[in-house]
């Protein structure tokens, strides 16, 4: 995990962060790591969170596309790639 620790969160893939997430989240859970270290896994952790919630609300939205329906009301449909 040094490795990917060194990595800036930004460069990462969705995949790249969630799996350093699962692994900072392992650490934790099994409670072998020192007070100071927890803390500064923990802060990674949490920006790897934001970044992955990024992703997908990205991937989100490339899908959808808000669109306004006949009764004005605001709809989604899937958007094309055409």
């Amino acid at each position: 995990m040094a490795e990917a620790a060194s990595q800036a969160i930004g460069d990462m893939s969705f995949e790249q962060a969630l799996r350093e997430l699962e692994e900072i989240v392992r650490r934790l859970e099994a409670g072998d790591v020192e007070l100071e270290k927890s803390i500064e896994i923990y802060e990674r952790g949490a920006k790897l969170k934001a970044h992955c919630e990024a992703r997908l609300k990205s991937a989100e939205l490339k899908i959808e596309q808000i669109v306004q329906g006949a009764d004005g009301q605001p709809q989604t449909e899937t958007a094309s790639f055409d």
